[in-house]
């Protein structure tokens, strides 16, 4: 729960040749910001009656947004007072400053806790250039959806009326909006910052218009010249079905029926050395019921703890399949973005209800998209590529904050042999811990 925390940042990696063209650039991080501390969030996940953190208070970007009071009041029916705002308050907005007649590029990062996004430039069209960190071929929207883990690149053109200023937008996607919308200023230099726009912030997608969201993500490819291509072929399927269940009592999220609860001794050290007792060496399943009704809760509702890790042949090609399912309530699947750690993946595509082996043959292999988050869309699938060649142990898991603290995660392992001067310090817990101390003191 570190990113409820504020536990977050943006590196950025510049490459010296890329395939378009800009005059300035900015960064955007996208934020959600509750009142209570992570902590009591986490004991509330913990609980017997289960306690829902909630929804987030306030939207952030770059660290920043409101609460109680609106920059776009004067256009709301909901009677939320105007920001009286200086300018120089710690939670002012960060305002963009632009040229007219200028290309730039955004570069926006979601490192929300929960909260999936649609973001929007008032009057601006936004070309789509990057995401993840890897080309992808341009296309045009007037907003887009974007994910918890996800990174993006857009270019715009300030073509507009250059004696007006232009709203920033950010708005709750897949859940039912209880958080006021985020919202900064697109400033047209050399006019005023503080002058409000004329028109209204831009109106998001309804928060459950899914055919919305797939058709965003629908329209990612490769970009051909720039995007490695994917290998045609798998060593290797394993298909993760995402399900609510209760353990003892207590609400938990798993995967083929095992919820993840990590291990006190670090993965890496405990294969490095061959510590057998640190977490349990039998694999978790690697598939699961072709009986499993996705569309209904679980008939059996019980789950089981566990920390067992998937085990990949090095220099391997893997597919993943992610199946989303019915929670613990009737009607209700919600979206889960996953990231995997070390690796970027290929996505092959998407589908609506439960995998089947014929959905292979929809798979693109042609222009998949490289990235390292990825959404499974309610009661739908999503298909995977990576190659397991970077030596480590992996985490894999739903980049919702609370979803992986619930146990909505696995773990892979590749090439551990071939890790060198792991550093003590990053073995210092559980077993190795002791194990470090004791040869220490021989």
């Amino acid at each position: 729960m570190q990113r409820s925390a504020g536990l977050y940042g943006s590196l950025i990696v510049e490459d010296e040749k890329e395939p378009f063209h800009y005059d300035g650039e900015f960064s955007l991080l996208l934020s959600d910001w509750w009142h209570k501390s992570s902590n009591e969030q986490q004991i509330d996940l913990s609980s017997k009656p289960f306690r829902w953190i909630g929804e987030p208070q306030s939207l952030l970007m770059n660290g920043r947004g409101q609460f109680n009071c609106s920059l776009a009041a004067q256009f709301s029916k909901l009677g939320v007072p105007q920001c009286k705002l200086r300018g120089d308050e710690q939670y002012a907005p960060q305002i963009l400053h632009v040229h007219p007649n200028k290309t730039y590029r955004l570069r926006v990062a979601s490192s929300t806790a929960l909260s999936s996004l649609n973001l929007a430039i008032g009057g601006h069209k936004m070309v789509v250039v990057e995401a993840d960190g890897n080309y992808i071929q341009p296309f045009s929207v007037k907003n887009m959806d974007i994910y918890s883990g996800e990174s993006y690149s857009i270019l715009f053109n300030t073509d507009q009326d250059p004696s007006n200023n232009y709203w920033i937008s950010i708005n709750v996607r897949g859940r039912e909006p209880k958080t006021p919308q985020g919202l900064t200023i697109l400033n047209y230099i050399p006019h005023f910052a503080s002058k409000i726009p004329n028109s209204p912030p831009p109106l998001p997608p309804l928060w459950n218009d899914y055919k919305y969201s797939k058709a965003f993500s629908n329209k990612i490819f490769g970009l051909n010249g720039w995007s490695p291509k994917s290998p045609t072929r798998q060593n290797r399927r394993i298909l993760l079905l995402n399900t609510q269940n209760r353990i003892e009592g207590y609400i938990r999220w798993a995967i083929n029926n095992v919820s993840l609860v990590f291990p006190t001794t670090p993965y890496l050290g405990s294969i490095k050395y061959g510590i057998n007792n640190a977490f349990d060496t039998k694999s978790p399943p690697n598939t699961f019921s072709k009986n499993y009704n996705i569309m209904k809760p679980p008939i059996n509702p019980n789950s089981t703890y566990g920390n067992g890790i998937y085990m990949l042949k090095f220099n391997t090609t893997v597919d993943v399949i992610l199946q989303n399912a019915n929670a613990l309530a009737e009607n209700e699947s919600e979206i889960h973005p996953w990231h995997l750690h070390g690796h970027n993946f290929w996505v092959l595509g998407y589908g609506d209800g439960k995998f089947v082996p014929k959905n292979v043959e929809k798979f693109n292999l042609k222009n998949p998209p490289l990235r390292n988050t990825v959404v499974v869309f309610p009661y739908g699938w999503t298909a995977v590529r990576f190659v397991a060649n970077n030596p480590g142990v992996w985490a894999f898991h739903c980049h919702i904050e609370p979803h992986l603290h619930l146990g909505m995660g696995v773990v892979f392992a590749e090439g551990v042999h071939l890790v060198k001067n792991v550093p003590n310090e990053a073995l210092t817990c559980g077993l190795t811990g002791k194990m470090l101390v004791k040869n220490k003191h021989k």
